[in-house]
Parts: structure tokens; C-alpha cells; sequence
């Protein structure tokens, strides 16, 4: 098939890497909304997805977790 990948699909979507990419630079949900053109809702929907695809409980955790599983640095 053209096209066809069968790689490993990524933990993250792109716009829920970009959230915890500003995240781990410590800017606030506020800051990362209007860094992202997006609302804080939508901001605070994508780390709980995160988390929730995680098995986390907090961001934290969710920072943590992305960082052993190679998914995000710092």
C-alpha cells in the first residue's frame, strides 16, 4: 500500500505534545493557551487525555511518565 506505515502509533497527539513541550518550560495553562491560539479548556482537556492515557493521576506524574517512555525531554 502507498502511503501505509506500520510503525508504532505515537503515544501523543501532536497538539498534546505541544501542551506538555510548554509545560515542562513552566508556563501556566493561561500562558499555554495563548501560546497555542487555543482556550485554557482545551489546554486542560489535553493533559487530562494525556493523563488518562497514562493511567496518572496528576501532571506531575504525567511529566514523569512521558519522560521514562522517551515520549518527552527536557
Amino acid at each position: 500500500m502507498k502511503g501505509a506505515d506500520f510503525g508504532p502509533k505515537p503515544l501523543l497527539t501532536k497538539r498534546e505534545r505541544e501542551v506538555f513541550e510548554l509545560l515542562v518550560q513552566d508556563q501556566t495553562t493561561k500562558e499555554i493557551a495563548n501560546h497555542l491560539f487555543i482556550s485554557e479548556k482545551t489546554v486542560r482537556n489535553h493533559i487530562s487525555n494525556t493523563m488518562q492515557k497514562l493511567g496518572v493521576k496528576g501532571r506531575s506524574q504525567a511529566v514523569i511518565e512521558l519522560i521514562r517512555l522517551g515520549e518527552l525531554t527536557i
